[in-house]
Formats: C-alpha cells, structure tokens, sequence
C-alpha cells in the first residue's frame, strides 16, 4: 500500500504509537494518546507522567490538535452491491421513466450488449415505468435497472427473455423476484468482485469507517474469510445469516460475534437477517394505512408470514446467533415486535434490530425500549424519501424516521446507510441525523433531530463520543470538533487518518 506523509499504510500489525496534539470533541486542552498492542494504552493529559513506561519506545506522531473520535461503524450495509453500482449506469438523477430511458438510450448509441442499471426513483414521477418503454430504446438489448432501494427491477423484453424471468405487465419486478435477479446481476468472478470491494472498503476507510455489518444475499463467510485472510483488510465486517443459509449457519456451529479463523478477527459473525416487508419508494412496506392511489397491495406486503417469523427468530436464538428484521412500515415494525415478544418477552438486549424502522405508532416506540430492540436507522434515507413520505404517508410523517423519541425513550439508535441505497459515509448518516436537511431546504420534521454526541455515539458501535484506554484502538482523526461543527460541515468531514486496532488504514496527514 502507498506511503503517504507522516504515516504509512499498513497491512500488518502497527508499532506502538505516541498520538500527540490530540483533542477531544467538547473537551478543552490537548491529550496524547499511546497506542500499543492493537489498542489505546493511555489517554493522558500533554505533560502527565508515562504510567505505563513504554511511551519513550512509541513514534510519535503530532496531530496538531486535530480531533480524534472512536473509529465510525456503518450498521447496515450491502458492500458487494455499493462496489458494483459505480459500474452501472447510473439513474439517480432521472426525473421521469421517459429520461431513464432515455440515459439508457445513451448506453446503447454507445455500444452496450447489456444494461445494468442503478438508483431511480419512480415514487414521484408522473409517468410509469413500462417494458415498452424500454424495449423502444433499447430492443434486443437486454436492460435491467435496479432502483434506489434494492426492492424493484425494471427490465424489457429482452431481459426477461435471457433471465427467464415472466415480466408483469409494467415491468417491474418487486421484493423476491427483483431479488432473485440482483443476485444473478452480482455473480462476478471472485478475484474481480473482491477488487470491487477492496476499492470500496479503502474509500470507507478514508471517511474514518472501521467497520460494517454485511447483508449481502448470499453465504458471506467464505467470501469474507478470503477478503480478509492474513488480517490486512482496512475494515472489521459482521455479515449477516439469510434464512436460506440458517441451516448451514448452525451445522457449522456459528455464533454470533465468533470470528472468523485467519482473518487476524477482522470478520465476525453477525446476525440472522429476515426481511418481513418491502420498502417505501416501491410502496411496499407494509402499513396500517393504504398508500393512496393503489389498488394492488394497496396497504404494502407481508412477505414473511408469522407463523414462519416467530419459530425462525426462536431457532436463530437458541443456537446463539442474534436477530436482524427489516421492517419499515409500521404495521411490519408492530408485527416485528409482537414475534420478539412471542419468542422471549423478557427481552433481546444486545441481540435483536430491526432494520429501518422508518414508520412507527408512538406506543411501539416503548416497546422497542422495553425488549432492549435496536433501532438501527438510516437517517440519509429521510433526506432522500422525504416527499414521497408526503405523498404516501401523508398525515403520518411525524411517526417516520422519529430518532429523537427513540432516544428519548431509551432506544439503542444503531446509525447505518444501506448502501448502496445511501453512501457508505457514516458523516452523512449523522448530518442527516442532526440536521434533518439537505441540499440548502428546510429541515423535514425537525423535532425528530437527535444532537450530535448521540449521533456520534450510535456510529462507534458501542465506543461512545469520547476515546478511553482500553478500547481497541479503532480511531478516526478529523479537522472539526464534531460537537461543534454544523450540519453541512458534518457531511463534508475532513478525515485526516483512520486507525483500525493500530494500523493506518487510511492517511493525509
């Protein structure tokens, strides 16, 4: 890896380092900090005596008043899908399906054999998507587009044909079928894809990310074993047990938050993933309230029965590996809760989320505190879905995306992107989270905006706002105090260095 001024990129264990010049965000003064044996040693004020005696052997590196803060985790993550969507057409800024198309037609007058394309959203555009539409610009080339949200595919006839997929009427392919393809779409060749990723853990790396939880849909600890063999990868990784490979997961005797053998316990096991509803812009979370203007599903979909949930959670429980639901509408997010209660009404401390939690009734809320639930939260997404929630959830948006009356009750908030659904920046995440606004409008719903320091912590997996001695010395240096820095310059967040249990994975010191 290159060497950058100050420090150097490592891929092995890191020497005992001397962190001075180092602030605390909201603290006065300076401290320094002795980094040794993959963790913090010592957390000192400047001039205070060397307690431990092995500071004189450190480098020492002067951050000159630079800020250091816990290294930042992205709770919820795709990784293989965020590095692939820079190799797809991109759609995110297509207003209307008759401008996607017409990107698509680009794609095509360039020489295209086959479209793949990410990132529309239909939920506002005033006319319809449609395999028509697709095969006027595109005819025999096959074209797949993937929206924002990972829960449709917009495909022609050509597609359909070469995946052998039957194509509904308006050519859009929703929750299991949609994916279905995607995972077709992402059968790369290993070397090629982990390339992909390798790019893309070093860009989350150089935003001061340390780790991520993985839900790819597919058997991930292969993939991971291989990824991180020898301990160098720049990131910890926790991946998630689909229900297809829970069988599997317990033959072999994973639990969650076992590490994986010889990747230097880089990679963990993480939690069994259940996805109970489908999302907001393909308006298939499932909801109290029907979505107006819907006939079919008009009150979203269900797509894992109760009966099927509860004995899948209780299953998942009693062989040790934690539980991680996706639900977003708020009759998923009640039912969610209503099987943790059937599974163990004593509560799921430290090992059950739900995944997105974007509509909720207030009473669920008290639920979530009372079962010890994660709320793990992707506030980008607010930023992103927040007029067609004014469409769609019309006279409930003061129940979407509330973190402040989560915290407020006492809620673990678990900060995530889904990428590649939002960036895998965590310093978006907790700008959205603060700020409730983005690209110069009104904060949406400011009231459910949480302070920075509860941001920051639910961003440290566990490591709190402020670094102590003891913890694994996972650090992210960055120019502004977090505590003090606005919502626009928390998105934009110089990050100077990210350590990861010692080692420099990123520099630009």
């Amino acid at each position: 890896m290159p060497e950058v001024p100050g420090l150097t990129i490592e891929a092995e264990a890191a020497e005992p380092l001397l962190l001075a010049g180092a602030r605390l965000p909201g603290v006065d003064g300076q401290v320094e900090l002795l980094v040794a044996g993959g963790r913090v040693a010592e957390v000192r004020a400047v001039g205070a005596p060397d307690a431990t005696g092995s500071a004189s052997a450190a480098r020492r590196i002067d951050l000159e008043g630079r800020f250091v803060v816990p290294g930042l985790h992205d709770r919820h993550v795709h990784l293989s899908q965020w590095a692939m969507v820079a190799r797809r057409l991109e759609l995110s800024g297509a207003t209307s399906a008759a401008e996607a198309a017409a990107l698509v037609a680009g794609a095509v007058a360039a020489g295209a054999v086959e479209v793949a394309g990410f990132g529309y959203r239909d939920g506002l555009w005033a006319d319809a998507p449609s395999a028509f539409l697709l095969d006027a610009v595109a005819g025999e080339v096959p074209v797949v587009l993937v929206a924002a949200d990972l829960h449709a595919c917009w495909l022609n006839s050509a597609a359909a044909r070469r995946r052998g997929v039957e194509l509904p009427a308006d050519g859009i392919l929703r929750e299991a079928a949609c994916f279905a393809l995607v995972r077709e779409l992402d059968d790369v060749a290993d070397a090629t894809l982990d390339e992909w990723v390798a790019d893309a853990a070093r860009a989350a790396a150089a935003r001061g990310v340390v780790g991520v939880v993985d839900f790819e849909m597919r058997w991930n600890r292969d993939d991971w074993a291989r990824r991180a063999a020898g301990g160098g990868f720049p990131l910890r990784v926790s991946f998630g047990i689909y229900p297809q490979h829970l069988d599997r997961a317990i033959a072999e005797g994973l639990r969650t938050g076992d590490p994986v053998a010889g990747t230097g316990g880089l990679v963990t096991v993480g939690a069994a993933k259940v996805i109970t509803d489908g999302s907001l812009n393909t308006r298939t979370a499932w909801c109290f309230d029907p979505y107006p203007g819907l006939d079919e599903h008009p009150y979203g979909l269900a797509t894992v029965p109760y009966e099927e949930l509860v004995p899948h959670l209780r299953r998942a429980r009693e062989h040790g590996i934690a539980a991680a639901v996706h639900a977003i509408g708020d009759r998923a997010n009640a039912r969610v809760l209503d099987a943790f209660e059937a599974v163990d009404g004593t509560g799921w401390h430290g090992s059950g989320s739900i995944e997105h939690a974007q509509l909720l009734r207030h009473e669920d809320v008290a639920r979530f505190a009372r079962l010890g639930i994660v709320a793990s939260v992707q506030p980008e997404h607010a930023m992103d879905d927040r007029d067609v929630a004014d469409r769609y959830w019309a006279g409930r948006t003061e129940r979407a995306f509330m973190l402040a009356e989560l915290a407020a009750a006492g809620v673990e908030l678990a900060l995530g992107s889904d990428a590649p659904v939002a960036p895998l920046d965590p310093w978006v995440a907790i700008a959205a989270a603060v700020g409730r606004a983005r690209d110069g409008r009104a904060p949406w719903h400011p009231e459910q905006s949480i302070d920075a320091r509860v941001a920051l912590a639910a961003s440290t997996n566990g490591a709190g706002v402020h670094v102590r001695a003891g913890q694994p010395a996972d650090l992210a240096v960055v120019e502004l105090d977090p505590f003090a820095a606005s919502p626009d310059e928390l998105r934009a967040m110089p990050v100077a260095a990210t350590f990861v249990g010692g080692r420099v994975t990123h520099s630009a010191l």
